[in-house]
C-alpha cells in the first residue's frame, strides 16, 4: 500500500490525471470491451456485437471460482469493515489498507503502523488453500476499495508491483456482479482462431486457466496466449494485442485469482460503467522471491509475514 492519500480538490482522494465524479469537469468516455472471457474453457471470445464475433484465443492465468462466501459471510464482513474507516482514494473509491507502509519509485518498505490482517479474513485464506492455485498462498497484505456509482468510482487499466507482490493476486468481490476490464499496450499479435473449435462446454478447461503455474515465471513473461489449438495448423486471423480487450465477469461473492500472464502481461482495470451499485473488492497480495524462502530480504518477509498472519490487524 502507498502513503494515505489526501482529499482532492472535491473532497475526494483524486491526485494527478485521475478523476471522479465529485471533481471532474466532464466525465470520461467509457470503453466497451470486444472480448468475454470465458471460465469453462479459458478462452476469450469475440463479443457478438464486435467485429470479433466468432473469433476466440486463449487466455491462460485466470482462476473465477463463484459463490466462494455465502451471502451471510458477506453480510457480516461488509459489516465488520463498516465499523472502521473508509480512507478517501483515487478515482472515486475508498479503502482499507492492511499491510506494510511501501515506496515503490525507491523501493523502501517498513511495517510502519502495520498490525496483521483482519481477523474476520482469517477463514477465508484458510478456505482458499483447499484449491490447487492457491497451494501455499500466504498473503501479507490486504486492500479492501469500495465502489459506488454515485461517486464515479473505477480503477485505471494498470499492473500490480511486482517488486514486492508475488505471482498471484487473488481478489474476492463482493455485494454486486462487476467486470474486470483486461487490456495491453503491447505490440505483440495475438493468434485468433474460430471460436467453434474451443473445447465443448462441460469439457475440462485448459491446465493454465485452472492450474497455478510455477513462481519462476519472469515478470516480463510471454504472451502465452498467443498459443493456438493444436487442431489449427495456421492461425486464421491476427489481430494487435493493443487492441483486445477482454471483460472477466465477476459474480457476487466469487474469487478471481490472475496469475502468470492475466497477471504479468495484462493490464487490469474496473471502468465506471460496470459500477451500477456499492461494490467491495478484497484484494490479497503474496511476497515476491526477494522477500521469500532464499530471497535477498528473506528476513524482512517473515517479519511482515509473521505479522501480517496474526489475524489481529486494524487498517493502518
Amino acid at each position: 500500500m502507498a502513503a494515505a492519500d489526501g482529499p482532492g480538490p472535491g473532497g475526494c482522494g483524486c491526485k494527478g490525471v485521475r478523476a471522479c465524479l465529485l471533481c471532474e469537469a466532464a466525465p470520461p468516455p467509457q470503453m466497451r470491451e470486444n472480448f468475454v472471457y470465458c471460465p469453462v474453457t479459458g478462452f476469450a471470445v469475440g463479443e457478438e456485437q464486435s467485429e470479433y464475433a466468432g473469433w476466440a484465443f486463449l487466455f491462460p492465468g485466470v482462476f473465477l471460482l463463484e459463490d466462494f462466501i455465502s451471502p451471510d459471510e458477506e453480510r457480516k464482513m461488509v459489516e465488520l469493515m463498516d465499523y472502521s474507516t473508509w480512507k478517501p482514494s483515487q478515482s472515486g473509491r475508498r479503502k482499507q489498507d492492511y499491510g506494510p507502509k511501501v515506496n515503490f519509485k525507491k523501493h523502501k518498505l517498513k511495517a510502519g503502523n502495520f498490525t496483521g490482517l483482519p481477523s474476520f479474513s482469517q477463514e477465508i485464506v484458510t478456505r482458499m488453500k483447499e484449491h490447487s492455485v492457491l497451494n501455499g498462498f500466504l498473503p501479507v497484505e490486504q486492500c479492501n476499495l469500495d465502489y459506488g456509482p454515485e461517486r464515479g468510482s473505477a480503477i485505471d487499466p494498470h499492473l500490480d508491483d511486482w517488486w514486492l507482490w508475488g505471482e498471484r493476486l487473488v481478489s474476492l468481490n463482493l455485494l454486486s456482479a462487476t467486470v474486470l476490464s483486461m487490456s495491453r499496450d503491447s505490440e505483440d499479435v495475438l493468434h485468433l482462431f474460430p471460436a467453434c473449435l474451443q473445447k465443448t462446454p462441460g469439457s475440462d478447461p485448459p491446465a493454465d486457466s485452472q492450474d497455478h503455474q510455477s513462481n519462476d515465471l519472469a515478470p516480463a513473461g510471454g504472451l502465452g496466449n498467443t498459443t493456438k489449438p493444436e487442431s489449427v495448423s495456421s492461425p486464421t486471423r491476427l489481430m494487435p494485442s493493443k487492441e483486445a480487450t477482454v471483460a472477466i465477469h465477476l459474480p457476487r461473492r466469487s474469487l478471481v485469482v490472475l496469475h502468470g500472464p492475466a497477471r504479468y502481461s495484462w493490464k487490469h482495470a474496473v471502468h465506471r460503467n460496470h459500477i451500477r451499485s456499492r461494490r467491495i473488492c478484497i484484494t490479497f497480495r503474496e511476497l515476491s522471491a526477494e522477500f521469500s524462502h532464499g530471497g535477498e530480504q528473506e528476513e524482512l518477509g517473515k517479519k511482515l509475514l509473521g505479522m501480517a498472519l496474526t489475524f489481529q490487524g486494524t487498517p493502518v
